[in-house]
């Protein structure tokens, strides 16, 4: 009688040895299949090489052997990612004393901001220095209105596949066009406003090679673009013009659930859903209209629950049958902005001088909802607000630094400051911020300059006082290894 040989026939050693090349969405996946496999996925042998390489040197001999390499490791992972270290790799740079319009962080950490109607980008990797350091793009003639980064890949410039993980730059301006740009300068041109541009997509429509994006105009329509068109003025990239809204568009969001469904905002709070692959180009591509209680703020999504923060509260709407579920959050005051954590069931929201944190679960089938953790400490409105699986991040255009605190338990684990040392009593507090894994990057704009502060915590080794936000907590912790592009710099 034959017998098959199965993978746990083999020795533990042997399977452990080739663990050792995966990565840790692999690991993990190997853990969750059998009990025997989880025991070679969590052993040392696997994750000394994870921890020897992504530790620094001088960290390697102080972890305990008590808890074991995985533990260290991905302890050391969660703190990095939850900022609680003092000395991260960090630089500032100045520019003019003008408001910041948007910001945004590039996962090659390129670092692209606008001021009025100019867009900078600032590349980290040139090591600081040499002609292509700070790149400036000024073709549009008006101010910015929305900035985002859309897939290389995706597009008509695409060539080869060394391009993979490179991101294109579109951005819409009061001055009634969209750009593309890569490599520092404008690619396409996009017209057909009859207005200024308010707002773009936050991710690309469809599927396959024909994905398009969507554009919302001050004169009421929201317009679809395809990326593959050539020709420097983009022509034929005008796909479709949807009719419906009577008002200016205002936000608009790709649904979580499916690609192919548009979902826009007006400014009279007018929730409209389209349908993109449906050939019309008038208002039979709506799918779906609803409304909002008060002006709208932002909007997140959920698979196909959408999540609006209007006036004073977050309701949740189900796209499949264009009804409010639930109303996540209720303050006393004004919403300024709001995140969305689906994997914890919490949104995050930002009020006056406060943040406030919300259980979604708690909030169902009562009249009320109560936040579990008020976020105190603020100045001025909460008009920005980050969370992710390990942190907050929350900051103000009154408040001159930024705070970082536990998902889990809302406790402050760190503060910095955004602003310039040289003006502590300008008032020149965060007007923008971008947070991505173990690196932020914040905007102030006070009356001499303009600062944008980069942060990078993968390499920090020197961890926050456990006593630091107890016996402190008005200290702000700095950060000793700084570059600035100015030479009377003195950090």
């Amino acid at each position: 009688m034959e017998t098959s040989t199965t993978i746990t026939d083999m020795n533990a050693d042997s399977l452990a040895e080739c663990g050792r090349y995966l990565d840790l969405q692999d690991l993990s996946n190997m853990a969750m299949s059998c009990k025997f496999l989880k025991a070679v996925a969590y052993s040392d042998s696997i994750w000394q090489r994870w921890f020897s390489g992504h530790c620094p040197q001088q960290m390697l001999s102080t972890f305990s052997q008590a808890s074991g390499v995985r533990e260290s490791y991905l302890a050391r992972r969660t703190a990095l990612r939850q900022f609680k270290f003092v000395d991260p790799l960090a630089a500032k740079f100045r520019t003019d004393a003008k408001p910041f319009n948007h910001l945004l962080l590039d996962k090659n950490n390129d670092i692209v901001f606008s001021q009025g109607s100019m867009i900078q980008m600032i590349k980290m990797g040139s090591g600081f220095s040499g002609r292509d350091f700070l790149v400036t793009l000024n073709d549009h003639k008006a101010r910015i209105t929305c900035m985002r980064l859309f897939p290389l890949s995706e597009t008509s410039v695409f060539r080869s596949k060394t391009q993979q993980e490179e991101n294109v730059l579109v951005t819409s301006s009061c001055d009634h066009s969209i750009r593309l740009w890569r490599k520092g300068s404008c690619q396409r041109c996009f017209k057909g406003h009859n207005g200024p541009v308010s707002t773009l997509s936050d991710k690309l429509l469809g599927d396959g090679s024909g994905k398009v994006f969507a554009s919302g105009g001050e004169d009421g329509t929201v317009r679809l673009w395809s990326l593959s068109s050539s020709g420097k003025r983009g022509q034929q990239a005008l796909k479709a013009t949807l009719y419906g809204h009577t008002k200016p568009v205002k936000l608009m969001s790709v649904a979580g659930h499916k690609t192919s469904l548009l979902v826009t905002i007006s400014k009279d709070s007018k929730v409209r859903v389209w349908d993109t692959t449906t050939s019309a180009v008038r208002s039979s591509c709506c799918v779906g209209m609803t409304s909002v209680l008060s002006a709208p703020v932002d909007m997140k999504f959920d698979e196909s629950l959408l999540y609006v923060a209007a006036g004073s509260s977050v309701a949740t709407i189900d796209l499949r049958t264009m009804q409010r579920v639930i109303t996540a959050a209720i303050g006393q005051h004004k919403v300024y902005s709001f995140d969305i954590l689906p994997s914890k069931s919490l949104i995050c929201t930002g009020g006056y001088d406060k943040a406030m944190l919300w259980d979604i679960r708690k909030s169902q089938g009562t009249l009320k909802a109560e936040p579990v953790i008020e976020l105190d400490g603020h100045i001025g409105p909460v008009t920005l607000v980050h969370m992710d699986p390990y942190k907050i991040v929350t900051g103000g255009p009154e408040d001159d630094h930024v705070s970082v605190w536990e998902v889990e338990t809302g406790t402050q684990t760190n503060t910095w400051v955004c602003s310039s040392d040289e003006e502590p009593n300008s008032n020149a507090g965060c007007s923008a911020m971008a947070v991505d894994g173990c690196r932020f990057v914040t905007a102030s704009c006070g009356r001499e300059d303009g600062l944008v502060w980069f942060r990078d915590f993968t390499d920090a080794t020197c961890p926050v006082s456990s006593s630091s936000h107890e016996d402190k907590p008005s200290s702000k912790f700095w950060d000793p290894q700084s570059y600035s592009d100015t030479e009377n710099s003195d950090d």
